[in-house]
């Protein structure tokens, strides 16, 4: 089992949407480097829900990979904010998971405290200039940061 970190806006869909809706597609996410962090993802895989761009950005929750890897509708969708006119159906540009809820973490376990932590190494999350919303988290980082909670 993989471990990820995914990232959303809360007043968009926070962990509570995820919570309500029991599993959501993923979709949406345009960045080459993030989508091939979602290629990579497999059925059964852990995902820690972080709320980005908020008061007090953090991982607010748990999820899991719900199945495998497919094509987001959104790009051939003229109607959708997601919409790629470059992306055809033969060789779909862009792909999604659908992530199944797990539970929400008792509190927000803050970008701040994340970075505080000793020994994370390399870690995407922590490191400056990075805006992926997907992201690989090593077994090590993970359990070093549910440990906070």
């Amino acid at each position: 089992m993989n471990h990820w970190l995914m990232k959303t806006e809360p007043d968009t869909f926070s962990i509570d949407d995820l919570k309500r809706v029991k599993v959501e597609p993923w979709n949406g996410v345009r960045n080459y480097q993030a989508r091939n962090h979602i290629r990579q993802m497999r059925k059964g895989d852990a995902v820690m829900i972080y709320h980005s761009s908020c008061a007090v950005p953090g991982v607010a929750g748990l999820g899991e990979v719900a199945g495998p890897p497919c094509p987001d509708p959104t790009q051939f969708d003229p109607d959708s904010e997601y919409f790629d006119a470059g992306s055809d159906r033969a060789t779909p540009r862009w792909s999604l998971v659908d992530v199944r809820y797990r539970r929400k973490l008792k509190r927000v376990i803050t970008l701040d405290e994340i970075k505080a932590l000793r020994g994370l190494g390399d870690f995407a999350l922590t490191r400056r200039g990075n805006r992926l919303s997907v992201l690989p988290v090593t077994a090590a980082q993970w359990e070093a940061i549910l440990a906070l909670e």
